[in-house]
């Protein structure tokens, strides 16, 4: 492979200056999860601890491998929603490792809010459910909660995807043969009390952990029986009476070692096997990265520059480096991992798409993972264009990303509008993970666009009355649409809402993905199947 030649002057003043103005994107973004982190309250985190129980975060650092990472998902789920009283949704997930293997963790927060769900707990911890049977992990649940916010249980009871759906995957996953362990470390109520019962070893902890179908106030309404907590579904009852659980901790860290003890007994399944090559820094600095990305999404970013800042060596094998210039295809390796990379440039034209769609068959035939680098206004549009078939070549490249059984990851570094974040893998295309960068934006298109089209249209409903619009109508009109897509459009609004898998640090876009990577070989790959493409 060749170096990429950078063209970028890191010593000029408009590096510089980009540098500076990203450097505020990234304390805003720093201040936002450190308030996230540390967002629970400190009469909370006091009375937590008198219990003495560990903080959700403190679990999983003594559960995982020590010196490994720990992916975090969707930290800032919910952040901006609820007066911000539910930091990270009341919910930690992610994958970290233990005894060697990558593992999926779901640690209920119990801090906020009694470790109760709102909908965007369901939503971040069936997503991790369903990361962990796409990639065949092991899933510890850290049980912790109240269940259900009941002045929200209309958005989180009832629905395909809402609570129920953790029992219905549990039953997948475990018909699947992927190991799922449960700690119950405080309250298991109603019909959280399942995610125990169905686990497939659980550890309950003596004095804190409790597990029944109605606790002790529903049980006197309903049949005016006097009994406490512990006595109706405490550890003592559980692992000597009902048989519910497995294992007896007598505080927390004793809970972590049991289950780490577990993870010493469990089967090696066969993983894919990539050829690896050794891992290299890349040959730019990753920090420049800083001065490179995209602010004002209309001026244009080479994508072989963030490339050249992510992958080894800063080498990369471009195919078709002279047709279809807008979009950039190509192999390089990221930390030893071989990947297939497809960068924006541009618009999507015909040409883009079946090039695009090209490089996804040579991947899905080589058993290449495929990195999608957004920064996207969409296909192009116009009379020429639908006549020679946009849509038909557009729907190539759909069809083969929708259908290529290689892992698929998506990082959104710029711009991500209308078709085009589909047909780039976007969130509806299922990519083993999708993150974005916190100068990102997501939308049906921008928000210029959205306010010239809006505006058009109000004027020719108007004009059919025999009306018009004068000049300050339209420019507050245009003023109230730039805004509502600029707030609706933000990295941070996708994030809250769970579009994406969590905001990340463009420096840390590499070793993100080369997590990814290695967390997707504990499924062999499956063969790719097409469907008709329209020739």
């Amino acid at each position: 492979m060749y170096r990429i030649e950078s063209k970028i002057n890191t010593q000029s003043e408009s590096f510089k200056s980009q540098k500076l103005e990203f450097q505020k994107i990234m304390e805003e973004f720093r201040q936002k999860m450190a308030s996230t982190i540390h967002g629970s309250s400190p009469s909370s985190i006091e009375k937590h601890k008198k219990r003495g129980k560990l903080l959700a975060r403190e679990r999983i650092n003594l559960l995982i491998d020590p010196n490994t990472p720990f992916l975090e998902l969707s930290t800032l789920a919910a952040n901006g929603s609820y007066e911000n009283q539910f930091p990270a949704a009341g919910i930690i997930t992610g994958i970290g490792i233990i005894h060697s293997r990558e593992t999926l963790v779901i640690a209920n927060d119990a801090t906020v809010k009694g470790g109760t769900y709102i909908k965007e707990t369901i939503k971040k911890h069936v997503r991790a459910q369903e990361i962990a049977i796409e990639n065949h992990l092991p899933c510890v649940y850290m049980v912790d909660s109240g269940g259900v916010f009941l002045p929200e249980q209309a958005n989180v009871f009832p629905d395909r995807f809402d609570f129920g759906r953790f029992f219905y995957n549990q039953a997948r996953m475990s018909s699947l043969g992927i190991p799922q362990i449960a700690i119950v470390m405080g309250s298991c109520t109603a019909g959280g009390a399942y995610v125990p019962a169905m686990s497939d070893e659980t550890i309950i902890v003596k004095d804190q952990g409790t597990i029944f179908i109605g606790g002790p106030p529903l049980v006197k309404a309903a049949t005016g029986e006097e009994v406490t907590a512990e006595e109706l579904g405490g550890a003592d009852v559980h692992t000597s009476i009902s048989g519910v659980a497995d294992h007896y901790a007598i505080d927390d860290r004793h809970a972590l070692q049991i289950c780490r003890n577990i993870f010493e007994n469990l089967e090696l399944r066969k993983k894919q096997q990539l050829e690896t090559s050794p891992i290299e820094e890349p040959f730019y600095d990753p920090n420049e990265l800083y001065g490179i990305a995209p602010i004002d999404l209309k001026k244009p970013v080479d994508a072989r520059e963030i490339i050249a800042r992510i992958v080894d060596g800063s080498r990369f094998h471009e195919f078709k480096a002279r047709y279809a210039p807008t979009i950039v295809t190509g192999f390089a390796n990221i930390m030893g991992y071989p990947i297939g990379i497809i960068a924006n440039n541009g618009v999507l034209f015909s040409e883009t798409a079946l090039k695009g769609a090209h490089f996804v068959e040579l991947c899905g035939k080589r058993n290449i993972p495929l990195l999608f680098l957004q920064n996207i206004t969409g296909f192009i549009v116009g009379k020429e264009y639908e006549r020679n078939g946009i849509a038909r070549d557009g729907a190539k490249f759909v069809h083969a990303v929708a259908n290529v059984n290689v892992p698929k990851f998506t990082v959104v570094f710029g711009g991500s509008f209308g078709a085009g974040n589909y047909a780039m893998a976007g969130r509806a295309y299922d990519p083993r993970f999708l993150f974005m960068w916190p100068n990102a934006k997501i939308s049906v298109m921008g928000g210029e666009q959205a306010a010239g089209v809006l505006i058009q249209v109000k004027q020719d409903q108007l004009a059919a009355e025999g009306k018009s619009m004068q000049m300050e109508e339209i420019e507050k009109l245009r003023e109230n649409i730039l805004q509502k897509y600029n707030h609706e459009g933000s990295a941070y609004y996708s994030t809250s809402r769970l579009w994406d898998d969590g905001i990340i640090d463009p420096v840390d876009t590499r070793k993100v993905i080369a997590m990814g990577i290695a967390i997707s070989l504990n499924k062999p790959y499956e063969e790719t199947k097409y469907g008709i493409f329209r020739m």
